[in-house]
């Protein structure tokens, strides 16, 4: 487009329209300094019409139809050194040019004849019209002081004193301006070291906001955005990015400025993903659904695992933003694996900000995953959680999915696991779990109403809760260091303790109040929780009920996972067991006690037990018989360790004396210990 013509289009006026002719003039005067001393041409015919805007805002030098070669060190020639000089206007034309003095011209500068030009430039810009004649540049109204001693040197009459175009880009004064001096700045990027570019690219914001907001849009943030594209850009300038596409429609946003930051989530610079993370809101929303779940959510999802704590809880609140695009196989299939690991990670505010997470997502799963999923996460690990505002947000996630469960899944597996909180240590998760128990009790007692009344349809809590009543607001933010750069701020320890805030958000008392799901921001210091006792570092997980370790060291037998195993029938205690087998014997039949004579000794444990039926049971008892057998050669029940084991099962002892055997075997008595020793001894001896 015309010069002139973008000038009006734009209607820029005072400080804004100075720059950008600034700007301009700068760029055309590189031009004609190129052509007149690197390549030793003459353009013949700068004027305002020789000037034409690019679509970002650039001059560029063109009719070149006049265009010759400076030929000063050819004294003998004597023709016209420009042959289509007639094409240029008369009053364009400096005196020699008029007068067709080609000796003359020749033994200039070859800057001469093109300085004469920028001068005429210069006054068509700041008049706001064409030179009509040579002597209306005299009129030096319009021009900034700044530049116009250089003006005048410009179209001094004497070609040899004119002013070198490429001493008119060291005027410093005038070129000086914030508009030149971004630009510039983006144009030689490479060359500027990281602290050069970090400084720049955290004032450029401000400094945009002061700059024509058509330049900026349409020259400023191209640059950005390349810049950024290829690496040159450090992570500040995304922020400067997404700044200057506010300002742009939302179509021309997801032309200009979109392309560039999905690329950027494949970047492996810490502190671009950082800044993106941070600034996921501001462009979530832009992104269709296919975008996000196949070229950005990849990316993203490696800062689930990553190393740094700050990195893993950008990933985890990005997710708010990104989850509802997703689709269900990648909901399901990684996701929620994610998620899972991330329930047990070792920071508690990741962990309190899993739960706020999953339930703000739990409309976006479909039916099977919720019920296999939610109560789970909620009951078993949540409410179990050491750290206190995990186990608030657990409850407030529940009261917050009411409207997912049925009666029975609130009456067998939320209340019975929310109703032991209302003895919990922390004042506020008592008074979440009373609410939640109030608001849990509400809805069955609104569906047993419906149920009697003959009313069908009805599950869960849609009669008493609204289908979304709003989102779960963060619980916390403990891993951000407020006052750091970014990248800096990505690689900080996790071990670092900064403020918490407890999950907070009171569930409604009544089933006609809509609950309130927004979670308050309760600051706490690091003391409040140093007599909490840390929890194990957990394991990775491949799925909600594949966990292996606990949250809780008191629930260390209960398993962990999303997916619970039935519960087992208790057994009966021993005392209960003796007496349900003495119900069994039959009480007519008498007892043989000759036969506890021949059996092995009984423990001490059965031994009490049978003392214990024979006290409970002694009235049902059969009577003793009438002849009693002869007793067998016992010993005492309680024996040391040296005595024959089996005595008490030995035979008794024989009437008549049988001469014993010279051998000493057979029934006979028992021959001496040291006569059987030494013969062994000797037996041992012989056989060596």
């Amino acid at each position: 487009m015309p010069l002139s013509d973008k000038i009006k289009e734009l209607g820029l006026k005072a400080t804004q329209r100075d720059e950008y002719f600034a700007l301009g003039l700068h760029q055309i005067t590189k031009a004609v300094s190129f052509l007149n001393n690197d390549c030793k041409l003459v353009h013949g015919n700068v004027c305002l019409a020789s000037v034409v805007v690019t679509p970002t805002l650039d001059w560029k030098l063109h009719a070149f139809d006049v265009l010759s070669e400076f030929d000063g060190s050819n004294g003998s020639a004597s023709g016209p050194m420009l042959p289509f000089e007639w094409l240029v206007g008369t009053q364009y034309k400096p005196m020699e040019m008029v007068k067709s003095d080609w000796v003359a011209i020749r033994k200039s500068p070859p800057w001469a004849i093109d300085s004469w030009g920028l001068g005429c430039l210069i006054y068509e810009l700041f008049s706001g019209s064409k030179l009509g004649k040579t002597e209306e540049l005299r009129n030096t109204v319009g021009i900034p002081k700044s530049l116009l001693p250089d003006y005048q040197r410009l179209l001094s009459s004497m070609p040899s004193r004119r002013l070198n175009t490429s001493k008119l880009l060291e005027n410093g004064e005038y070129f000086q301006n914030k508009l030149v001096d971004t630009i510039h700045f983006m144009d030689i990027l490479n060359l500027k070291d990281s602290v050069e570019k970090d400084t720049f690219f955290r004032k450029l914001p401000n400094v945009a906001e002061q700059l024509p907001r058509e330049i900026v849009l349409k020259k400023l943030l191209p640059l950005l955005a390349s810049s950024l594209e290829f690496g040159s850009a450090v992570a500040p300038a995304l922020t400067a990015l997404l700044k200057m596409g506010s300002w742009l429609s939302t179509e021309d946003f997801k032309v200009k400025v979109l392309p560039t930051i999905v690329k950027l989530f494949a970047s492996n610079d810490r502190a671009i993903r950082v800044s993106l993370l941070q600034h996921v809101d501001q462009f979530g929303e832009s992104m269709s659904g296919q975008i996000v779940d196949e070229q950005v959510y990849p990316h993203v999802a490696t800062g689930f695992a990553d190393t740094s704590a700050f990195l893993r809880e950008l990933t985890l609140k990005s997710m708010l933003v990104l989850a509802p695009k997703l689709s269900q196989r990648t909901l399901s299939g990684s996701l929620l694996k994610h998620l899972s690991k991330l329930q047990v990670d070792e920071e508690p505010a990741i962990r309190t900000n899993t739960t706020i997470l999953l339930g703000n997502i739990a409309t976006y799963l479909n039916e099977g995953t919720r019920k296999r999923v939610l109560i789970n996460a909620f009951t078993v690990r949540a409410l179990r959680d050491t750290f206190p505002p995990a186990r608030g947000a657990g409850i407030v996630a529940l009261c917050a999915t009411s409207t997912t469960y049925d009666d029975t899944e609130i009456a067998t597996r939320i209340l019975p696991n929310v109703v032991v909180l209302t003895i919990d240590q922390d004042s506020e998760v008592r008074s979440k779990a009373f609410q939640a128990v109030e608001q849990f009790l509400q809805i069955l007692k609104q569906n047993y109403e419906k149920t009697n009344a003959g009313e069908t349809g009805a599950t869960g809590g849609a009669s008493a809760i609204p289908e979304t009543a709003g989102l779960i607001g963060w619980a916390m933010s403990s891993l951000t260091l407020k006052g750091k750069p970014l990248d800096q701020a990505s690689l900080a320890s996790s071990s670092s303790a900064p403020s918490l805030a407890a999950a907070a958000s009171n569930a409604p008392s009544t089933a006609t109040e809509a609950p309130s799901v927004r979670a308050s921001h309760h600051t706490r210091s690091n003391s409040d929780f140093t007599d909490q006792p840390a929890p194990p570092s957990p394991t990775s997980t491949d799925g909600w009920g594949d966990t292996e370790n606990g949250i809780s060291e008191g629930h260390d037998s209960d398993k962990d996972g999303w997916d619970l195993d039935p519960i087992d029938e208790p057994k009966p205690s021993p005392a209960l067991s003796n007496i349900q087998a003495a119900q069994k014997r039959p009480v007519s039949q008498p007892s043989r006690p000759a036969a506890t004579s021949s059996r092995p000794k009984i423990s001490t444990a059965k031994a009490a037990a049978k003392s214990e039926d024979d006290d409970l049971w002694g009235s049902l008892a059969a009577p003793q018989p009438a002849t009693t057998s002869r007793p067998l050669n016992l010993k005492k029940s309680v024996q040391s360790e040296d005595e024959d084991p089996w005595a008490a099962i030995a035979a008794p002892q024989p009437t008549t004396r049988a001469k014993p055997l010279s051998s000493g075997r057979g029934r006979g008595a028992k021959p001496a210990a040291p006569k059987l020793g030494a013969q062994r001894i000797n037996r041992t001896s012989s056989g060596m």
